[in-house]
């Protein structure tokens, strides 16, 4: 459960916002979005496979060359 406090003068637009930036570290945000729709096991194997492929490039592109 997130909890967030904020002090009696602080905005509370300031408490709103550290609030979904808590959300969106914990993953909150992203497994609402992937559990509110039924998702066929051949797309979440694609789904998954596809996020290695982009791992893999990103992990590729931070070697340098020549070493």
């Amino acid at each position: 459960m997130i909890k967030v406090s904020g002090s009696g003068n602080e905005p509370l637009e300031k408490v709103l916002k550290r609030f979904k930036k808590k959300c969106e570290k914990e993953g909150l945000i992203k497994d609402i979005k992937r559990s509110s729709y039924y998702e066929k096991p051949s797309e979440r194997k694609r789904r998954k496979e596809r996020k290695m492929i982009k791992r893999a490039q990103k992990a590729e592109a931070a070697v340098p060359y020549g070493r």
